[in-house]
């Protein structure tokens, strides 16, 4: 006899539902696991205890991308062993039943008479039933049906498995699943031979044996294999974080060092060097930052020399300056003060030029006082100042007493460099005086550790592209006026003044009815606080 399957996708079938049940399972845990990490919060502080990788850095994304892929390799090779041994077991069981009864039938029906009657094949039932791990044994002739077991069910022989019995000389099987669990139903013809025996391979003689054999075993086998690899799976996920985080670490230490490098060179340090292993990626990319820290080093040093030489051929000229400057001083005053007597040609011209050498001394002493900030070589004299007694005197020494509006509240005392909140001060106020509008007004707050001048006009203010170079050397707001009393370098040393005091000078953003405010901010020093 041979063997045939009438049903070739049962066990396909079985293999994907299964399948999809473990995909649901892993599913339902993959949504169970944020719920069990407990609100954001909490996640947060045990992952700062833990001190665990950022899953939103490199060595985060590394971890995760090798987890996922030897957690999808574990899980394809767990199905892929699944359905191989599955198939295996499952062939090797059906192979082994399908010899069994075909044998057993051979032995037992040679002893049944045709045409028979229904206890002929109870009994035929039941001898071949108990050669074999069959649940049910079921001899059929024509109207007649009889069971190794009476009372079993005998529905897991199909309609399909009837026909081909009764068209095929020769053993049908078919796989089904009933109540959640696998069954093989085996069938066969009992033949005549050419001597009238049974059990040969002649003529069908219309006894049909179906037995129905349990593949509960077989099933229970391959879901043990499956439980085992599924139980490896959590070494082998853990195994791989263990590597890739080793992996993250070698791989990742060189770029830390190299952004620790960058940060310190962003911060000036242009000496500083990685080291450069190997011969990979980042072996290159640490001689790229080497050649390029060092080549913006020997630029820096070239910019830097040409900027001392320029600080120093200003500072020099300047000082050259000054002694010419003195004599050109007194002569230009004599000459103004007899101006009266002269011609009114010549009184015009020595007017002139006492004005313009006075213009030329204040740039001399701006220039020098700005070289002198870029040399670093500036200290402040500090003393215990009353404000309102200082911003008078500024007030005062320059005529505009009657020019200002001061609101000055007594009582505000600050240890800083008198000399130094003149220049400030009077730079503030002259630029509100020659370019803003009346009234002018200064006023002076101390407010908690903070003491703020404010300098305020009720002029058209400031454009926005002025107001961004308010404090550039050298910047006037109209290009005519070139020739105007102002160096451009007023504003300029006023805040190299108020930094060097810790503070700032703020311009402050356009309001309706008011002109430009520039407002000095300066730590509030007392005298307890000194």
């Amino acid at each position: 006899m041979r063997t045939t399957e009438t049903s070739a996708q049962a066990m396909e079938t079985t293999a994907a539902a299964e399948a999809s049940t473990e995909s649901d399972a892993a599913a339902a845990a993959a949504k169970s696991a944020p719920r069990a990490a407990g609100p954001s919060g909490r996640w947060a502080r045990m992952r700062s205890r833990m001190r665990l990788p950022r899953l939103d850095g490199l060595r985060g994304r590394l971890i995760i991308t090798v987890v996922v892929v030897a957690l999808i390799s574990a899980v394809t090779a767990t199905a892929l062993a699944y359905r191989e041994s599955r198939d295996a077991v499952l062939k090797r069981a059906q192979n082994a039943a399908v010899e069994d009864f075909r044998n057993r039938v051979q032995q037992q029906a040679t002893e049944l008479d045709v045409p028979t009657d229904p206890r002929a094949m109870a009994r035929l039932a039941t001898d071949v039933a108990s050669g074999m791990r069959a649940a049910l044994v079921v001899v059929q002739y024509r109207d007649f049906t009889a069971s190794s077991a009476p009372d079993a069910d005998r529905t897991r022989i199909t309609p399909e498995l009837r026909v081909a019995v009764r068209t095929q000389n020769r053993v049908s099987l078919q796989r089904v699943e009933q109540g959640g669990k696998p069954w093989l139903v085996l069938g066969a013809p009992v033949a005549m031979d050419a001597t009238g025996g049974r059990g040969g391979s002649g003529q069908p003689s219309g006894v049909e044996i179906y037995a129905v054999v349990s593949l509960a075993e077989e099933e229970n086998d391959t879901a043990e294999l499956v439980r085992s690899v599924q139980r490896g799976l959590l070494p082998v996920v853990l195994l791989a974080a263990v590597l890739a985080l080793l992996a993250a670490r070698t791989v990742l230490r060189p770029v830390r060092k190299l952004a620790r490098a960058t940060r310190r060179l962003a911060t000036g340090e242009l000496t500083i060097r990685v080291e450069e292993k190997g011969r990979d990626e980042l072996a290159e990319l640490a001689h790229t930052f080497n050649e390029t820290a060092g080549a913006l080093e020997n630029s820096v040093g070239e910019l830097r020399e040409q900027e001392a030489l320029a600080r120093r051929f200003v500072a020099d000229v300047s000082h050259e300056l000054r002694t010419p400057l003195a004599a050109m001083t007194i002569v230009s005053s004599v000459l103004e003060e007899d101006a009266d007597q002269l011609p009114p040609d010549t009184a015009h011209a020595a007017r002139t030029v006492s004005a313009e050498t006075a213009k030329l001394t204040r740039l001399v002493d701006d220039l020098i006082e700005i070289s002198r900030f870029d040399a670093r070589a500036v200290a402040l004299t500090v003393h215990s100042v009353d404000m309102a007694e200082a911003v008078r005197g500024t007030l005062a020494a320059r005529g505009w007493t009657d020019r200002v509006e001061a609101d000055l509240p007594p009582g505000i005392r600050a240890r800083l460099d008198r000399r130094r909140l003149d220049v400030i001060v009077a730079n503030l106020v002259g630029n509100a005086l020659r370019h803003g509008a009346p009234p002018v007004t200064v006023t002076v707050r101390a407010v908690g550790d903070r003491l703020t001048v404010s300098v305020a006009d009720h002029g058209p203010g400031l454009a926005p592209e002025v107001a961004r170079h308010v404090f550039d050397r050298f910047y006037k707001a109209d290009s005519a006026r070139s020739r105007s009393e102002g160096s451009g370098l007023g504003m300029a040393i006023a805040l190299e003044n108020a930094r060097l005091h810790g503070g700032t000078i703020e311009l402050a953003p356009p309001a309706p009815g008011v002109g430009a405010v520039f407002t000095l901010r300066l730590p509030l020093r007392t005298e307890s606080a000194s």
